[in-house]
């Protein structure tokens, strides 16, 4: 639980000497406890207070870093909606390939070569489980092997305790997860995940059976854990998930304060979809796939994206002139917003369209046209600053600018501001703007 302000202060060495840039202890307290200042900007602090204002700053979900190669962090999660801060580590998606298939190695190489780039950012696999079924224990581990050597990715390793020991021990220092461990093999696991650098995803039939194990392992010095709930339902899913997030946040409540992991195998392709979304909107730490399907990773990384995007900032790119396609002095010119979608859909379909241009993307905070023109970010005086402050006359000789259908209004204003300049109206979608290119810019 957080510490107030004065709990801090009877920490502290109460000096009011000004070396950390605060008039008083009591002041520096009120930064600690408002999450403004570090401690280490005290040079007096007592062990003491470093070990207790240590362990009151640690996140109630607990950070934890799997892989070697490609890491993916989980946990450090602080709030319980995300418009409340943000939430911080994405859902982990991770695919499954049964030991047994004998396609295992042509659906990791697969796998491997998926990338789906959206809006300036490359998103990937994060993580592969491999599943024991007909193989025996050394056949299993081998082909563990034979994947993370594909893929380098961390694996989920599932099978029988042997299996999982040999393949841990292929896959040594992957920092990959033992999956399954229960209260009768956490021993055993512990030891294993230990020596080799593995994490450990813990299961039992209820709440209370998982808080006994991570309790024990906390206990025991061993703390990279996940949880793995036994849930048969969406709506069992849904209240699991928010009952050990609320727990962990709201009642420090540390036997739950570990990201999850979740297999999704019911079997029906929407069904399996819909858990898939449920777990990335409500706190799920890793969801493993029955099967590599693009189709539903595009959709599902798509919604990843947007659920964990800083509703406090915006994604935006730099503001500066763009050239799309290879476009030369007397090249058709458009300006957006620098809204990353609006950028990366508007320059999309000015490329689709086969005609190189111009693209004029102004500071607008990472707003939409519509919101920054409400804003008053995007008026024909901002532009016409923007576009005299890149020098947008010496590196061109076209004098047309196309803007946004949306905001026709400010046409007038643009023309008042830039002399010499014509400005075109263009549609108001994206999705237009080739239709626009061909019947206005080339007829």
């Amino acid at each position: 639980m957080a510490l107030t302000g004065l709990q801090i202060q009877k920490l502290l060495p109460a000096t009011n000497c000004k070396e950390c840039g605060c008039s008083t202890c009591m002041a520096f307290a009120m930064k600690l406890a408002g999450k403004k200042a570090s401690l280490d900007e005290c040079p007096y602090a007592s062990e003491e207070a470093k070990q207790i204002l240590g362990a009151a700053s640690e996140p109630p979900v607990k950070g934890v870093k799997i892989g070697n190669k490609n890491i993916s962090s989980l946990g450090e999660e602080t709030v319980f909606y995300r418009h409340e801060k943000t939430f911080v580590n994405r859902t982990v998606i991770a695919i499954n390939i049964n030991a047994d298939n004998p396609d295992a190695f042509e659906i990791a190489k697969k796998i491997k070569e998926y990338k789906l780039e959206r809006v300036g950012e490359i998103l990937t696999v994060g993580a592969i489980a491999v599943t024991q079924k007909n193989s025996d224990n050394d056949i299993y581990s081998e082909i563990a092997k034979k994947i993370y050597e594909i893929t380098e990715l961390p694996l989920i390793l599932r099978g029988s305790d042997e299996a999982v020991e040999a393949a841990a021990k292929a896959v040594a220092g992957s920092i990959s997860i033992i999956s399954g461990v229960t209260g009768e093999n956490a021993d055993k696991m512990r030891e294993i995940a230990r020596e080799n650098r593995h994490i450990l995803a813990v299961t039992a039939d209820d709440i209370d059976g998982i808080r006994e194990i991570t309790a024990k392992l906390k206990k025991d010095g061993f703390n990279d854990l996940l949880i793995e709930f036994k849930t048969y339902s969406l709506a069992e899913a849904f209240q699991t998930n928010s009952i050990a997030r609320k727990a962990a946040l709201k009642n420090s409540e540390k036997s739950l304060g570990y990201a999850t992991l979740k297999y999704i195998e019911t079997g029906d392709e929407t069904e399996d979809m819909v858990i898939a979304t449920n777990e990335i909107i409500k706190y799920g730490g890793i969801i493993v796939l029955p099967v590599f399907d693009p189709a539903q990773l595009v959709t599902l990384m798509t919604l990843r994206q947007n659920i964990y995007t800083d509703p406090q900032k915006p994604i935006q790119v730099e503001p500066k002139l763009y050239a799309i396609g290879e476009p030369d002095r007397n090249s058709p010119i458009f300006v957006t917003t620098n809204f990353s979608l609006t950028y990366f859909l508007v320059s999309g379909e000015i490329e689709n369209s086969g005609v190189n241009a111009w693209l004029i993307i102004p500071e607008c905070e990472g707003m939409s046209v519509l919101t920054a023109w409400a804003a008053g970010k995007f008026s024909g005086a901002k532009i016409a600053a923007f576009i005299k402050e890149i020098g947008l006359a010496n590196s061109v000789d076209t004098r047309e600018i196309i803007i946004p259908g949306y905001v026709a209004q400010i046409s007038g204003e643009l023309e008042e501001e830039l002399p010499g300049y014509k400005i075109i109206v263009g549609p108001g979608e994206a999705a237009d703007i080739e239709s626009f290119v061909k019947s206005v810019l080339l007829k």
